[in-house]
Order: C-alpha cells, then sequence, then structure tokens
C-alpha cells in the first residue's frame, strides 16, 4: 500500500535529518515534513476505495449466483416440461427439478455468504490496518512535533519543559 512507502519516506527523514546531540534531538525540515503529510492524506482515501472496491466485489458475486441459480432453475423447468406426458416420469422430473432449484438456491445462498463474509473480513483488515497506521503516524507525529518544539526552545534559550508544556496546551 502507498501509505506504507510514505511512512518509510517519513522514517528516512528522521532518520537523515540533522541531530542535536547535546539534547538528543532531531531537526526536521517542516516543509519536507509537510509534503509527507500531504501525501499521507491523499494516500488514506486510496486504501479506503481499495477497500470499497473488495466491497462491490461482493455485489459481483451475488449478481453471478443470481444468474446461476436462474440458468439452473430454467433448466429443471425445460427438462419438466419435456416430460410433462408421462406419469411416472413427470414424477421423477419433479423431483429432479425441485431438487436442482434447492441446490442451486443452496449454491446462491453459500455464494452469497461466502461473499458477505469475505467483504466482511477485508472491510474489517482494511479498517484495522488504517487505524494502526494513522495512530503509528500520530504517535510519531507528535514526537517530531516536540522534537521541533524543544530544538527551536534550545535555539531561542527558553526552558525545554515550557516548550513542551506550551506545545500541549495547543
Amino acid at each position: 500500500m502507498e501509505i506504507l512507502n510514505i511512512v518509510d519516506k517519513l522514517e528516512a527523514l528522521i532518520t537523515t535529518s540533522l541531530k542535536v546531540p547535546v539534547a538528543q534531538r532531531t531537526l526536521l525540515d517542516a516543509r519536507k515534513v509537510q509534503e509527507l503529510m500531504d501525501q499521507m492524506r491523499l494516500a488514506v482515501p486510496q486504501d479506503v476505495t481499495a477497500a470499497e472496491e473488495i466491497v462491490m466485489r461482493k455485489e459481483d458475486i451475488f449478481n453471478q449466483a443470481e444468474v446461476e441459480r436462474r440458468k439452473i432453475k430454467a433448466q429443471a423447468e425445460e427438462e419438466f416440461r419435456a416430460r410433462l406426458n408421462q406419469t411416472e416420469v413427470m414424477n421423477q422430473a419433479t423431483t429432479k427439478a425441485h431438487a436442482i432449484i434447492q441446490e442451486a438456491e443452496h449454491k446462491a445462498s453459500k455464494l452469497m455468504a461466502q461473499a458477505d463474509m469475505e467483504s466482511r473480513t477485508k472491510r474489517a483488515e482494511a479498517d484495522a490496518y488504517s487505524a494502526k497506521t494513522l495512530r503509528a503516524m500520530e504517535k510519531q507525529l507528535t514526537a517530531n512535533l516536540t522534537s521541533i518544539r524543544n530544538g527551536l526552545a534550545l535555539l531561542s534559550g527558553v526552558d525545554t519543559f515550557e516548550v513542551v508544556t506550551a506545545g500541549m496546551k495547543r
């Protein structure tokens, strides 16, 4: 997924940025961080779109199952009509037609249940992935923001504790 590439770029930016040895902090290029955040904002909707496509696939499976059910039912009805004039054969055809219809309905139900389960699973996985990624991004960005504020504080002579406290009030 594209979001992972962007997170890798953010990590690389942090790793390669200028280190402040005394404070054990890293100075980040705000423009580059902003560019990566903008890319993330664009990538998240794409990941959600991919999850929606999976849900749409469920509809295709339902439609396919319905077409197959109708086809099998039509075949059974055609066979039934062909044997209508023969009494003993007619009873057998009726039984077989009902069995075929039940089998088709069973297959359709099974396909629909399978598609529903698959779409729910994929949706849950996509939601969990998005939540995990956003939490990680939030944690990293908060840490970066604290580092930036502390770095600025060191450069301007303000006490680091005051900068962290002031940053948390915003």
